[in-house]
Protein backbone atom coordinates (compact mmCIF):
# COMPACT_ATOMS: atom_id res chain seq x y z
CA UNK A 1 0.00 0.00 0.00
CA UNK A 2 1.24 3.48 -0.72
CA UNK A 3 1.50 6.20 1.89
CA UNK A 4 -1.39 8.67 2.09
CA UNK A 5 -0.95 11.86 0.12
CA UNK A 6 -1.22 15.37 1.46
CA UNK A 7 -4.49 17.14 0.67
CA UNK A 8 -4.44 20.51 -1.05
CA UNK A 9 -4.98 22.60 2.09
CA UNK A 10 -2.46 20.63 4.12
CA UNK A 11 0.08 21.00 1.31
CA UNK A 12 -0.58 24.76 1.22
CA UNK A 13 -0.04 24.89 4.99
CA UNK A 14 3.16 22.93 4.67
CA UNK A 15 4.44 25.27 1.94
CA UNK A 16 3.65 28.26 4.16
CA UNK A 17 5.48 26.72 7.14
CA UNK A 18 8.46 25.84 4.92
CA UNK A 19 8.69 29.38 3.52
CA UNK A 20 8.22 30.95 6.97
CA UNK A 21 11.15 29.08 8.45
CA UNK A 22 13.35 29.03 5.34
CA UNK A 23 13.11 32.80 4.87
CA UNK A 24 13.27 33.39 8.62
CA UNK A 25 16.35 31.20 8.93
CA UNK A 26 18.12 33.10 6.17
CA UNK A 27 17.16 36.39 7.86
CA UNK A 28 18.95 35.27 11.02
CA UNK A 29 22.21 35.27 9.06
CA UNK A 30 21.54 38.08 6.58
CA UNK A 31 20.23 40.53 9.22
CA UNK A 32 22.24 39.32 12.20
CA UNK A 33 22.50 42.71 13.93
CA UNK A 34 18.76 43.36 13.58
CA UNK A 35 17.92 39.90 14.89
CA UNK A 36 20.29 40.35 17.84
CA UNK A 37 18.46 43.56 18.88
CA UNK A 38 15.28 41.64 19.68
CA UNK A 39 16.97 39.05 21.92
CA UNK A 40 15.98 39.78 25.53
CA UNK A 41 18.92 41.01 27.63
CA UNK A 42 18.59 38.12 30.09
CA UNK A 43 19.56 35.64 27.34
CA UNK A 44 23.35 35.27 27.28
CA UNK A 45 25.27 35.33 24.02
CA UNK A 46 22.66 36.92 21.74
CA UNK A 47 24.72 36.30 18.61
CA UNK A 48 24.96 32.59 19.36
CA UNK A 49 21.22 32.47 20.15
CA UNK A 50 20.39 34.07 16.79
CA UNK A 51 22.78 31.88 14.80
CA UNK A 52 21.70 28.65 16.48
CA UNK A 53 17.99 29.41 16.15
CA UNK A 54 18.49 30.42 12.51
CA UNK A 55 20.35 27.19 11.85
CA UNK A 56 17.55 25.19 13.45
CA UNK A 57 14.98 27.07 11.36
CA UNK A 58 16.84 26.12 8.17
CA UNK A 59 17.28 22.49 9.29
CA UNK A 60 13.61 22.28 10.19
CA UNK A 61 12.55 23.76 6.86
CA UNK A 62 14.74 21.25 5.03
CA UNK A 63 13.28 18.42 7.11
CA UNK A 64 9.79 19.35 5.92
CA UNK A 65 10.72 18.45 2.35
CA UNK A 66 10.91 14.69 2.95
CA UNK A 67 7.99 12.62 4.15
CA UNK A 68 10.25 10.49 6.38
CA UNK A 69 11.58 13.51 8.31
CA UNK A 70 8.51 15.78 8.11
CA UNK A 71 6.94 14.81 11.44
CA UNK A 72 10.22 15.15 13.36
CA UNK A 73 10.90 18.49 11.66
CA UNK A 74 7.41 19.65 12.59
CA UNK A 75 7.94 18.73 16.23
CA UNK A 76 11.30 20.52 16.21
CA UNK A 77 9.86 23.65 14.61
CA UNK A 78 6.94 23.60 17.06
CA UNK A 79 9.36 23.47 20.01
CA UNK A 80 11.58 26.13 18.46
CA UNK A 81 8.57 28.40 18.00
CA UNK A 82 7.70 27.94 21.68
CA UNK A 83 11.31 28.62 22.65
CA UNK A 84 11.43 31.99 20.85
CA UNK A 85 8.14 33.23 22.31
CA UNK A 86 9.99 35.22 25.04
CA UNK A 87 11.30 37.45 22.23
CA UNK A 88 7.74 38.53 21.43
CA UNK A 89 6.95 39.13 25.10
CA UNK A 90 10.15 41.16 25.51
CA UNK A 91 9.29 43.32 22.51
CA UNK A 92 5.89 44.02 24.07
CA UNK A 93 7.55 45.03 27.35
CA UNK A 94 9.82 47.61 25.70
CA UNK A 95 8.04 48.64 22.50
CA UNK A 96 9.82 51.98 22.37
CA UNK A 97 13.04 50.15 21.47
CA UNK A 98 11.57 48.87 18.22
CA UNK A 99 10.42 50.75 15.17
CA UNK A 100 7.20 48.77 14.84
CA UNK A 101 3.58 49.70 15.47
CA UNK A 102 2.45 48.56 18.90
CA UNK A 103 -0.59 46.84 17.37
CA UNK A 104 1.76 44.65 15.34
CA UNK A 105 3.70 43.69 18.46
CA UNK A 106 0.43 42.74 20.16
CA UNK A 107 -0.75 40.79 17.11
CA UNK A 108 2.42 38.69 17.10
CA UNK A 109 1.29 36.59 20.06
CA UNK A 110 -1.98 35.33 18.52
CA UNK A 111 -0.09 34.93 15.24
CA UNK A 112 2.38 32.76 17.16
CA UNK A 113 -0.51 30.56 18.33
CA UNK A 114 -1.83 30.30 14.77
CA UNK A 115 1.65 29.36 13.53
CA UNK A 116 1.91 26.65 16.19
CA UNK A 117 -1.45 25.23 15.11
CA UNK A 118 -0.45 25.34 11.45
CA UNK A 119 2.85 23.57 12.15
CA UNK A 120 1.09 20.83 14.12
CA UNK A 121 -1.66 20.34 11.54
CA UNK A 122 0.41 20.52 8.37
CA UNK A 123 3.17 18.20 9.59
CA UNK A 124 0.92 15.57 11.17
CA UNK A 125 0.94 12.23 9.43
CA UNK A 126 -2.19 12.06 7.28
CA UNK A 127 -4.55 9.25 8.20
CA UNK A 128 -5.46 6.64 5.67
CA UNK A 129 -9.05 6.81 4.54
CA UNK A 130 -11.08 3.75 5.33
CA UNK A 131 -14.48 2.66 4.24
CA UNK A 132 -16.39 2.17 1.05
CA UNK A 133 -15.69 5.52 -0.60
CA UNK A 134 -11.96 5.99 -0.25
Amino acid sequence: MSAPRLGGWRLAGLVFVFLWFFIGGIAHFAALETEMRIVPPYIPWPMAAVLVSGGFELLGAAGLLWRRTRRAAGIGLFLLTLAVTPVHVYMLQVPEQFDLPYALLVARLPMQLALLALIAWSTATPRRRRGLFR
